[in-house]
């Protein structure tokens, strides 16, 4: 697939040449308790507003919400239950002048004792609401809105046609992109998307249609060109059949692409796809060498992988010696220079034998973040952790002045900006806890590195499914995933029913924009 060079955001997109920083300034944000409750929270002098919510169209033709009648027909041209935001396109500036985005927002999973009344599964409609949704976004004189029946606005899901390529390929198009998990903008004009682990999806449908049996067309990255909405999605099977939690891309300094990638899994694998062509080259991505990281001490070593390893990356990871790391669940590159962050989102079964310096906590724990910095396409980066998450009781590290107000647990998304601001979403998947689900803002350079300062909580039950700001920083975009689906809670019977607060309406996944009242950057 060739595709023009484009102006990409993204939680994790690299430019070529790094731009100069701009002089680092104090996050207008403070201290707060984030206690849990039905409404979320914004940070003082912040205002959110929300975009579009579960069951809101994304296609022009897309009927009104049904929640206690939902059909898959109208599942497929609506905004999913769940939700992850993958990355944010700038378009070309138009003739008008307006300001313009395209954010491609993946929706992985169906609950059905929250989305359904009764909570008994409905598998068509659930593979209609699982997918990805593309959305024009159009800046006005009131903020950022998403644009009804937008251009570019498209729903990608269960029928979706698909171009399969590289060296893992079946000869036959495929049907169907499964429980996308994650996705990331490219320097070079496309848009990735991840899918995660097919299994448990290919159990639920595979009585709705033979295709649901034949397990090896799924678990693959796509790549699409996010400004036409015509073009085919390509499932890209050099990148390795990962079902992936996360990827980021760049361009190496010779021009290659580079894809960092992420299993999610607990003591999971981390993965870097080389290409052998240059980045802008038709298909760059179905020829080149997939890597697996192994930790070395206050360093990253980048293990090639066999020929075949496509097929079953985890397989031959492991029997190249890669580490395992703790719930490896998000990646973000600093679009400023060599920089790439890994949130481990939490420990599990880390034995005290098995302790590192990047995986440094064994057991349970609330995850951290590390950074690994260096020529991206070396064979080695140098690594180390960023900030240990939890209380001191946990063992959490951070910053020098890091109030303890407000503590971060369990990291599951990551952004950087052009300032140079790191923005980290936590999500306990629904369990309760202390404090409410966050997203997080810290510098990673001077001061401010490493002190984590909250700027948006989520309603009870809700996680965090990305956050990431606009290009001039005027709004941060916030998912707000899964409110009110805390154990034991139910469609009828949620813990909340956010945003809407409406008897009777369930509580519904929102993408929001957060932005500073009066005007200027968000968080200062």
């Amino acid at each position: 697939m060739s595709v023009p060079r484009r102006a990409l955001l993204g939680a994790a997109v690299a430019l070529a040449a790094p731009p100069a920083r701009a002089q680092i300034t104090t996050l207008d944000l403070a201290p707060a308790a984030l206690p849990v409750r039905p409404d979320d929270w914004v940070a003082a002098g912040h205002a959110r507003q929300v975009l579009i919510r579960w069951g809101d169209r994304v296609t022009f033709d897309a009927p009104p919400w049904a929640p206690r009648n939902p059909t898959p027909d109208a599942a497929a041209a609506q905004f999913g239950w769940d939700g992850r935001l993958a990355s944010i396109v700038v378009p070309p500036m138009a003739s008008d002048g307006i300001p313009r985005l395209v954010a491609c927002v993946v929706h992985p999973q169906v609950d059905p004792a929250m989305a359904w009344p009764g909570g008994r599964d409905r598998a068509a409609v659930a593979a209609a609401m699982q997918g990805a949704s593309l959305l024009n976004l159009e800046r006005t004189a009131s903020g950022w809105m998403v644009v009804d029946g937008g251009f570019q606005s498209r729903r990608l899901g269960a029928d979706t046609l698909c171009r399969w390529s590289g060296p893992a390929a079946g000869t036959e198009a495929v049907q169907g992109i499964l429980a996308p998990e994650a996705g990331c903008a490219t320097p070079w004009g496309s848009a990735l998307l991840a899918e995660g682990d097919p299994e448990p999806w290919l159990a639920r449908l595979r009585d709705l249609d033979p295709r649901w049996r034949t397990a090896n067309r799924f678990g693959w990255v796509l790549e699409l060109d996010p400004l036409d909405p015509q073009s085919v999605p390509v499932k890209r099977s050099a990148l390795g059949r990962i079902g992936a939690a996360a990827v980021a891309a760049t361009r190496a300094a010779d021009g290659r692409a580079v894809v960092f990638l992420a299993d999610g899994r607990a003591m999971g694998f981390v993965y870097r796809f080389l290409s052998a062509g240059l980045a802008e080259a038709p298909d760059a991505l179905d020829d080149g060498q997939l890597y697996a990281a192994r930790a070395e001490g206050d360093a990253i070593a980048w293990l090639p992988l066999p020929e075949g390893a496509a097929v079953d990356p985890a397989s031959a990871a492991t029997l190249a010696g890669a580490s395992r790391f703790d719930r490896p669940a998000a990646l973000a590159l600093d679009p400023a220079g060599p920089r790439l962050l890994l949130a481990c989102r939490a420990g599990s079964s880390r034995s005290p034998d098995q302790v590192e310096a990047l995986n440094p906590r064994a057991g349970a724990h609330p995850g951290h973040v590390l950074e690994l910095a260096g020529d991206l396409a070396a064979e080695r980066l140098s690594a180390r952790v960023l900030f240990l998450a939890g209380d001191a009781g946990e063992g959490g590290s951070y910053g020098r002045d890091q109030p303890m107000a407000a503590l971060p647990r369990y990291p599951a998304t990551l952004s950087v900006d052009a300032r140079g601001r790191l923005w980290v979403g936590t999500d306990r998947a629904g369990r309760p806890g202390t404090a409410a689900d966050a997203v997080f803002a810290c510098d990673l350079d001077g001061p401010g590195r490493a002190v984590l300062l909250p700027a948006y909580a989520a309603p009870r039950g809700a996680g965090i499914g990305g956050a990431a700001t606009t290009p001039e920083a005027d709004a941060l975009l916030v998912l707000v995933r899964a409110p009110g689906a805390e154990p034991g809670a139910s469609f009828d019977r949620p813990t909340t029913r956010w945003p809407g607060f409406e008897a009777r309406t369930p509580p519904r996944t929102a993408l929001v924009a957060v932005a500073k009242r009066g005007g200027g950057a968000v968080g200062g």
